[in-house]
């Protein structure tokens, strides 16, 4: 039967057969896959273990892949288990639902997985399905308090007290993005953050997240068939939360603050106009011409944080900011924009190599700036024409609060449309941001997936290799 079934699976892209009456399910991955995809085939095997997997309480899923694929293979595998759900039937049953996954070793360097990198693949699931609860959840009971008690809890976890500056203290303090987004919402807009400083460091790096817990676009409202879905607009907060619990619990060599821009984009009476004028924390002044192109304005007060009190050396923002960006870069893909070209191709390389999928914008600033110029102010918030990359303007924006000479390596990663699948959060960003920054991790996994410093144990070494084989879920 199994020789037989195995003989059926003609995977273009993907194809499963069923087994002893539905009691096991043979699925194979695509056995050649692009230059712009990932050779683990990460959103192919979530999808075929959402479809194929036998129900029941207790489940096991046989994943035979390479070693340079672990990874990336159980983010995907993470990904198809949620945990938000309000399903009445799901708080009626008793019984807890189990699913095991064991990993069969091909290829190269094939020998059994140690369990330090088990230890290391159990704290990556569970800061990507961390993100996805988050994201999933609505705003009702995901308001910029209950996020704060997520990131208390992490902090409690890593022993870590974060930061948090609130309500008419932002005001007070210079925040002007931040607190001109919240302002008009019942709870209270914050930044929080989060600071892991290891003796011994030589670098600091800022991951900054935009937490917009609802965006109902403020007065430039949002229509009826736009809105729904804004509860994911904290996708990159709940990213970097996600990232940063599982980067410190594997070890981290450099100072990490991870600083989360939280804020609900309300309509009211105290509620931001167009026309207004704000002062940002950078100093700069922003005339807003769109009260749903707010992401921007908290980032901009984020990055400026990370550059003037963390003194950051690099910033990396992580946003769901733009609708175009699916346009852009498509839904599997998010877009990265960065001043670094090594950073650029770092972020297209670490994207395939752990399934959380990268792809360049244009960074010209000199070409793309000016579509912010205000009579005014010293900018506006967003764009004259939409019709030239608003995408990659609205990063600029948020880079002009650092300024365009700043010597740094500043990345800013759009994630609007990767963050969601239908209907359901992915927990995009988590396994980019481990890999990213994998080379100053002191986990060997997390090293070996770090397109900065990878070892010969690469999945982007031999291209050739890696797409013609065939691998079995």
């Amino acid at each position: 039967i199994w020789q037989s079934a195995l003989s059926t699976l003609n995977p273009n892209p993907t194809d499963s057969c069923p087994l002893y009456l539905n009691y096991a399910t043979v699925a194979a991955l695509p056995s050649r896959v692009s230059r712009h995809n990932s050779p683990s085939a990460a959103q192919f095997i979530t999808r075929l273990v959402r479809n194929c997997l036998p129900g029941g309480v207790n489940r096991c899923i046989v994943m035979v892949c390479e070693r340079s694929e672990v990874f990336a293979s159980a983010c995907a595998l993470a990904r198809a288990f949620p945990l938000f759900t309000h399903r009445s039937s799901a708080s009626r049953r008793t019984e807890k639902k189990t699913v095991t996954v064991e990993f069969f070793l091909v290829g190269q360097n094939n020998g059994p997985i140690e369990v330090a990198t088990l230890k290391c693949l159990a704290s990556a699931t569970e800061g990507v399905r961390l993100a996805a609860r988050i994201v999933d959840t609505p705003c009702n009971e995901m308001n910029t308090d209950n996020f704060l008690e997520e990131i208390k809890k992490v902090g409690k976890d890593l022993g870590i007290t974060p930061t948090i500056i609130r309500d008419e203290e932002l005001k007070e303090r210079g925040f002007g993005g931040i607190y001109g987004v919240g302002k008009a919402a019942l709870h209270p807009p914050a930044l929080a953050v989060l600071s892991h400083t290891p003796d011994g460091a030589t670098q600091t790096i800022a991951w900054v997240g935009k937490g917009i817990v609802y965006d109902t676009g403020g007065l430039s409202i949002k229509g009826k068939t736009t809105m729904p879905g804004m509860k994911r607009d904290c996708g990159g907060a709940a990213a970097i939360l996600g990232a940063f619990k599982a980067t410190v619990k594997q070890g981290f060599k450099d100072n990490l603050h991870a600083v989360f821009c939280l804020a609900e984009n309300a309509v009211g009476p105290r509620a931001t106009r167009p026309d207004d004028i704000h002062v940002l924390y950078s100093g700069k002044t922003v005339e807003i011409n769109n009260t749903d192109a707010e992401g921007r304005l908290i980032l901009a007060d984020g990055v400026a944080y990370a550059c003037k009190d963390l003194g950051a050396d690099i910033i990396l923002d992580m946003a769901t900011l733009t609708g175009a960006q699916g346009i852009a870069t498509g839904k599997y893909h998010a877009a990265v924009l960065t001043n670094n070209e090594e950073w650029e191709k770092a972020c297209v390389k670490a994207g395939r190599n752990c399934g959380d999928l990268v792809h360049p914008l244009v960074y010209c600033p000199e070409l793309h700036f000016s579509e912010f110029t205000s009579a005014v102010a010293d900018m506006k918030n967003s764009v004259a024409d939409r019709d030239n990359t608003p995408s990659s303007c609205a990063g600029l924006f948020i880079a002009s609060h650092i300024g365009f000479d700043w010597p740094g390596v500043w990345v800013h990663i759009d994630i609007a449309a990767p963050v969601h699948a239908g209907e359901r959060a992915t927990g995009y960003g988590v396994a980019l941001l481990l890999s990213l920054f994998g080379g100053a991790s002191e986990d060997p996994l997390l090293n070996m997936v770090s397109p900065l410093g990878c070892n010969g144990d690469s999945p982007t070494e031999d291209m050739e290799r890696d797409s013609k084989r065939r691998r079995l879920v």
